[in-house]
């Protein structure tokens, strides 16, 4: 088919003029790009140069897609974290600004998934839908902003929700040497926020990545990666990750804060944190102070945690609790960082390897841990009973220590010890076994009842689980009173009493009573005394003891023998020769031979009467 060529003529006329048109309608716009240069390359951190503008925490954008964090913004040059891998970065390369700070995804498509703290996923299920970013650094919610914290958190552990109680916005610290089981304190808790409405964001802090695995599969076991966000900084990663990871955790929780949900954080641990950050200072030629961290130390974490709160009714009465995890050396709680954060924050919970080591778990050092909050927001139920029992314990660790050495004990003392040994044993819990309210309480009103007092301390494990077992026939409304902040009734004490007594009775020892024939017929009868004694004053027939006067004188006489005739019977000699006489019966019974010496001679009164 051809065309002809006025056709293509015109065709061509009316694109070249829609061109022009368009042509004149823009109106370039130019943006300006602000581009420096790497000047030098270390561990973690570039030097940059030729970026006036930059500003304080801004976020850099370098080759390969790898950003970092304006640090040390001086005259001539720019300190920058590097926040990813750096290998392929060299001196020479450009970097750009980006006129942003750093931020990160948050949002309920977080729940569930594993993240590092840029918001890249790291469990193989996809990109992170999420539509909203929020800067890691923020300012903490003003005090007007705030209420007070009223309700508790229920870790479900024993010791820490009747002795160190948590409250939802406090900031708890969890501190001891290494391997003393902190992190499986913060596990417990998480997976006992099962349908309580509590959002968990777990922040991991430079962990080994094996260790960081067996948390998400324990989570995973139990049920709790539905509710939770866990945010990854593995040991091998960039310091700047290590960083930057609790910030931006802070962030995704306080999303949640912000809507009105009550939020549980946890960070393990802060001494990665720290040291991270000092690695970081000690590479930017920042000054270094005690122990070689920077003096603004203290600044960062108090920063962050102030960021935990309980917000106000028009705020949306979110709240956000932190429990911050802290490493000791040798038991060192006097150490820098850990006092830097014992100030920070409303009590701590200490972990001590002597109790660890003798298997007592988890090994809370109740002496050393305090809650500076949680008491008020504590249950009633719990308060009636916590306080005794706190005493007795603390009474009873003072007598244990003195009993070491040896010392003679007195009732009381002995009974007091003993009742401390079974307080220690019901605090005992395994790890990811938590306890509901009303097991609890049920323990520890046994406890103040002296119930378990006489079970022996080898079914002391028994006996508890017995009790747990047995929370499950207390009457539905008693539960709806105890989870609530009126206090414990008489009728509601008696009745969980009771069935904690119940529980216990197979554990009780059986009291040893025996009927009069059980004891006769499990006895070989023994004479008495008296008895005895009478048996031996009463002659027996076959060897005719000596008789009295009326018994001779009404007997025939005996014949009277010739001197050379023959001899008297045995009877007689028997009783003329005191000889005959059993040995044990002169031995044993004197009194018998002295009423019988009188009569003891009849060979001469026979001669008498003979004559």
């Amino acid at each position: 088919m051809t065309v002809a060529p006025e056709s293509l003529q015109g065709i061509f006329d009316r694109v070249f003029a829609g061109i022009g048109q368009a042509r004149g309608a823009f109106a370039p716009h130019l943006t300006p790009r602000e581009v420096g240069t790497i000047t030098n390359v270390s561990t973690g951190i570039a030097l940059v140069s030729g970026l006036p503008n930059v500003g304080f925490e801004e976020l850099l954008e370098f080759p390969g897609g790898v950003f970092g964090i304006a640090f040390n913004v001086d005259e001539d040059e720019i300190g920058v974290v590097l926040l990813g891998e750096y290998s392929h970065l060299h001196a020479g390369d450009q970097v750009e600004r980006t006129g942003r700070v750093m931020d990160v995804a948050v949002g309920d498509g977080l729940l569930g998934r594993v993240i590092d703290p840029l918001g890249q996923p790291l469990d193989a299920r996809g990109r992170v839908a999420t539509s909203r970013r929020a800067p890691v650094e923020r300012p903490a919610p003003p005090i007007m902003d705030r209420a007070p914290v009223t309700v508790p958190l229920q870790t479900g552990l024993t010791v820490v929700d009747a002795l160190i109680p948590i409250g939802r916005g406090q900031r708890e610290l969890i501190l001891g040497d290494r391997r003393t089981g902190k992190t499986a304190i913060a596990i417990d808790t998480i997976i006992n926020q099962q349908n309580r409405n509590v959002v968990c964001v777990y922040c991991a802090i430079g962990q080994r990545a094996s260790a960081v695995a067996k948390v998400v599969a324990s989570l995973r076991e139990k049920g709790a990666m539905d509710y939770t966000v866990v945010v990854v900084a593995e040991g091998n990663d960039a310091p700047g990750l290590s960083y930057v990871a609790p910030y931006a955790a802070t962030s995704i929780a306080e999303h949640f804060m912000e809507l009105g949900r009550d939020v549980l954080i946890v960070y393990d641990d802060l001494t990665h944190h720290a040291r991270a950050y000092r690695e970081l200072s000690l590479l930017l030629r920042r000054p270094p102070g005690r122990e070689a961290f920077p003096g603004d130390i203290f600044y960062i974490h108090s920063r962050m945690l102030e960021r935990a709160t309980h917000l106000s009714k028009k705020r949306g009465g979110g709240s956000l609790t932190a429990l911050p995890i802290i490493e000791t050396e040798a038991q060192n709680i006097s150490a820098y960082i850990p006092t830097n954060l014992i100030s920070i924050t409303d009590g701590q919970i200490y972990l001590s390897p002597s109790l660890f080591e003798l298997g007592v778990l988890p090994a809370v050092d109740v002496g050393k841990s305090v809650s500076r909050v949680g008491g008020k927001a504590q249950r009633a139920a719990y308060r009636a009973v916590a306080g005794d029992l706190k005493l007795a314990y603390a009474q009873f660790e003072e007598l244990e220590t003195f009993a070491r050495f040896g010392a003679r004990l007195d009732e009381d003392t002995r009974k007091i010890i003993e009742h401390g040994r079974r307080i220690r044993a019901c605090l005992k819990q395994p790890e990811s076994s938590p306890v509901s309210v009303p097991a609890q309480l049920a323990v520890l009103l046994a406890l103040a009842a002296n119930l378990f007092d006489q079970v022996p301390l080898e079914k002391m494990t028994d006996a508890g689980h017995a009790v747990h077992e047995a929370a499950a026939r207390i009457p539905a409304e008693v539960c709806a009173r105890l989870e609530t902040a009126a206090k414990l009734s008489d009728e509601d004490r008696k009745a969980m009493i009771e069935i904690a007594r119940q529980a216990l009775g197979p554990f009780q020892p059986k009291p040893k009573v025996q009927s009069e024939t059980d004891k006769n017929a499990g006895k070989k009868p023994e004479p008495s005394a008296t008895t005895e004694t009478k048996s031996a004053l009463k002659p027996d027939k076959s060897t005719s003891a000596p008789k009295s006067e009326t018994e001779r004188k009404a007997e025939p006489k005996p014949e009277l023998v010739p001197a050379g005739g023959a001899k008297p019977n045995a009877a007689t000699n028997a009783h003329s020769d005191p000889k005959a006489e059993p040995k044990s019966e002169r031995e044993t019974q004197p009194n018998a031979s002295a009423e019988a010496k009188p009569d003891s001679n009849p060979k001469s009164e026979a001669k008498e009467k003979a004559s």
